[in-house]
């Protein structure tokens, strides 16, 4: 008999995919996924996130919260594929995860609810599939819940998202009654018998033909006008063969023009193996995507999904376990086995790999080698963080890593007794390798530890694992937020000039500025960055320029304290105007101090304003309860953009200081009797009242 670990090596590149599971929270993500893991064989009981039983959320906060925290990767076969599944986290502080899973994801399925449609962190993950070029199917799930109607959640895909949506499935019955799918472009029945698992495939039911056929033929226009191949057909045949229609679906999705919308309710069980065809069909393997581009000694290079090659892996990934350091790897060229060396471009030093895992959440199988095209886990490195690239130390190469967001919250967290201290340090440390979206760091001036991420949940979550992981009591202090500073008003021919003698080589630098801000002011996509331009008008010479570039260097240390109370200055542009030098005390040194000097004092001179981080919040409350959540959110400075009413309930759309927001699910839960629900994604900065600049302030 062959073993498992044959099948995984002799799988050909062609019939492997690695796909992530991407929605909003609460949309099914993690219930398709154990159905998924069921239907394929690779578990025999089907795990339910209510009852703390899934494969996937297996850490102990993902069971108590019932939501995904962790991306956890799995592994399953289907018709002779190898499928490599991350199942994501849905909630918005966890989007680094999301978007550090994506990095090294070829396909994804993006899982809607029926009824919601597109919800706020459906468009949030959809946006960074689409940053890293991931090809994607839809898949409507729920269809099974009173309210849900599939056309109305592809109309809100087609008008959010901007795809042009392929409907390839039409349901058999409604809500309730949701028993079955009929598939357009084979033009069969797919029926879910009530408490059976398997599927009954047969004709088109008679009452459903017409309507089918219809569908059929919209099918058919909107690939048509999309795809030239199919559109020759189209027009000499006056439709299109099932072939033709699956091969146009397959270039439509890879290309992005296009997304292939299927449905099912996968708590009930239905919907399933179609949709486990489609990624098969539909979604491309590791030989299909555009090779890998990398840097070596400066100069760009492409890594192609080869076997043979050199070579070259990702880390998106490291997880402390209580037997070791698991560090997860996308193996994008070569080969890799247990024993052999790699060099790490983080640290610039080798590693020897220990053992090779194939991953299945929180449980291993071990493999002899890893190949282009794999997603594993291995043991044995010690500094590799996330963002790593792995190589062989003879053909060294740098991946481009995933982007980092600026974190926006903070917390001061101590241990009670003195003697955990240095316990704490530890454990600080090891959580921010684990996870680079954490930041810590020690307060100048008060010397607390702060810890910094994407939201309150993501601190609590994050302080709890210290808590459970290490044993150690925290203390943690109420969460501030990262303030900045921006210049409205700017100044014109500020001149400073930097003399200094004191009986050795001097230094001279002499400069004058127009400082004025930058149009926009941070906004969506931001999330806080430094927003900074510089520019020099200065000819003739006057100011050499190694002297500009240093120049520009102490103008960029000095926006890291402005005037209104020590917050990060963004939005500014620094014009170098003119400027002189003197042929001895001149010095890249001189100027980068003038830089730091003039622009602070420039800045002092400048009318400025503090900025707060805001964000856009969803709330879906009862309709009785809007009056109250209407009040509250005025309370916390929140501007009402918009309200929909959905079948007893309304959502509201609304921007809401972050600092604001603390505490607001208790809130939300006390005034609508525990029915309220709301999500958050930061929106950039908005200006913030004067009296903002004291107490809850991120120095």
């Amino acid at each position: 008999m062959r073993t498992d670990l044959h099948r995984h090596l002799d799988t050909p590149l062609a019939a492997v995919r690695n796909l992530g599971i991407l929605a909003h929270v609460d949309a099914g993500k993690t219930t398709l996924t154990e159905r998924i893991l069921y239907l394929t064989g690779t578990t025999h009981k089907r795990g339910e996130v209510h009852d703390g039983t899934t494969v996937t959320d297996f850490d102990p906060q993902e069971r108590d919260r019932g939501i995904t925290i962790f991306a956890a990767a799995v592994s399953c076969a289907w018709d002779a594929h190898r499928i490599n599944l991350i199942d994501t986290p849905g909630h918005v502080d966890f989007s680094d995860e999301v978007a550090r899973s994506l990095r090294v994801l070829d396909g994804a399925v993006a899982v809607f609810d029926a009824v919601a449609g597109v919800e706020p962190q459906s468009e949030a993950v959809w946006r960074q599939a689409d940053r890293y070029g991931v090809p994607r199917i839809a898949f409507v799930n729920k269809l099974d819940r009173a309210g849900a109607d599939l056309d109305t959640a592809v109309e809100s895909i087609r008008e959010r998202l901007h795809p042009a949506p392929l409907v390839v499935q039409l349901p058999i019955g409604s809500e309730a009654g949701f028993t079955g799918v009929v598939d357009l472009p084979r033009m069969r029945s797919l029926v879910w018998p009530e408490g059976r698992d398997t599927v009954e495939e047969g004709p088109v039911p008679e009452a459903l033909r017409d309507t089918a056929e219809g569908r059929r033929r919209q099918l058919e226009e909107a690939v048509a006008e999309l795809h030239p191949g199919a559109l020759e057909e189209f027009c000499a045949e006056g439709t299109l063969s099932a072939r033709t229609l699956t091969a146009a679906l397959r270039d439509l999705t890879h290309s992005g023009d296009g997304v292939v919308v299927l449905c099912g309710s996968a708590y009930r069980n239905r919907g399933i193996e179609p949709l486990l065809d489609a990624v098969v069909a539909y979604l491309p393997s590791p030989r299909d995507v555009p090779a890998v581009r990398g840097t070596r000694d400066g100069e760009e290079q492409e890594r192609f999904a080869d076997p043979a090659a050199p070579f070259a892996a990702l880390v998106f990934k490291v997880n402390g376990t209580a037997t070791g350091r698991l560090t997860y790897l996308r193996v994008y060229s070569g080969t890799i086995g247990k024993g052999e060396t790699v060099w790490d471009s983080g640290t610039g030093r080798t590693e020897r790999i220990g053992r090779i895992l194939r991953v299945q959440a929180d449980r291993h199988a071990p493999l002899e080698r890893a190949v282009a095209g794999d997603i594993v886990a291995v043991v044995g490195l010690k500094s590799a963080r996330p963002g790593s690239t792995l190589c062989a130390p003879g053909a060294p190469l740098v991946l481009e890593p995933p982007t980092v967001a600026d974190p926006v919250v903070s917390v001061a967290v101590e241990a009670v007794g003195s003697a955990e201290a240095e316990l704490l340090v530890s454990a600080l440390t090891r959580l921010v390798e684990e996870d680079p979206s954490l930041v810590v760091r020690t307060d100048p001036e008060t010397g607390q530890l702060v810890l910094s991420g994407m939201g309150e949940l993501h601190l609590e979550v994050a302080v709890e694992k210290i808590r459970l992981a290490h044993g150690l009591d925290v203390r943690v202090g109420r969460p501030r937020v990262a303030y900045r500073e921006t210049v409205v008003r700017g100044v014109s021919g500020l001149v400073h000039r930097h003399v200094k003698q004191d009986g050795g080589a001097g230094e001279f630098a002499h400069v004058v500025l127009d400082v004025e801000p930058l149009e926009d002011v941070p906004g969506d996509g931001d999330r806080g960055a430094t927003r900074f331009e510089f520019r020099s008008t200065v000819v003739g010479g006057r100011v050499p320029q190694e002297y500009v570039r240093a120049l520009e260097a102490g103008c960029r240390d000095a926006l890291a304290d402005g005037p209104l109370g020590g917050h990060p200055v963004t939005g500014v542009r620094v014009v170098l105007t003119d400027g002189a030098t003197h042929p001895k005390d001149s010095s890249e040194r001189a100027f980068r101090t003038a830089g730091r000097f003039a622009l602070r004092e420039a800045l002092r001179a400048c009318a400025m304003v503090l900025l707060e981080p805001v964000a856009d919040v969803t709330v879906t409350v009862p309709d009785d309860a809007v009056g109250g959540v209407l009040g509250d959110l005025a309370a916390r400075r929140g501007q009402v953009s918009g309200s929909v009413a959905r079948a007893g309930v309304v959502v509201i759309t609304a921007t809401v200081p972050l600092v604001e927001l603390f505490g607001y699910a208790t809130r939300l839960r006390s005034r609508t009797r525990g029915r309220g629900v709301f999500t958050a994604r930061p929106a950039g900065y908005a200006p913030a009242p004067s009296t903002a600049a004291s107490g809850t302030v991120t120095r």
